[in-house]
């Protein structure tokens, strides 16, 4: 055997027992997701009413729904979604009358 083996004396404790109680992973937020959307859903129902154009429509769905994504991961999700579907709208909106001008030369372009 190897010169510097030595055997270690082991002393176990007598053992001890004690109830764990787990604590949930994330709180329980089924209600407030349900309250989200139909948050989500009456506010885009409102700014689609005020907009005449059907061309928003497929950008303010997708405001909203990241909106809500981001809303979402926030400690106070419907306190803070309304404020964050105003921003995203308003972007979308002017993304939108920015790329106006552009569409019918980019169809020109196509034409020909």
């Amino acid at each position: 055997m190897n010169e510097n083996y030595r055997p270690v004396p082991t002393k176990f404790a007598p053992e001890i027992r004690f109830e764990v109680t787990p604590a949930p992973a994330a709180p329980f937020r089924a209600v407030q997701e349900s309250t989200l959307e139909r948050l989500k859903t009456r506010l885009l129902l409102e700014r689609l009413k005020e907009l005449a154009n059907a061309e928003f429509n497929c950008q303010l769905r997708r405001a909203a729904n990241e909106a809500a994504e981001l809303a979402w991961v926030t400690c106070y999700p419907l306190l803070v979604f309304p404020a964050l579907f105003e921003e995203k709208v308003e972007a979308a909106l002017a993304l939108a009358a920015r790329q106006e001008p552009v569409r019918p030369r980019s169809l020109e372009l196509l034409e020909v």
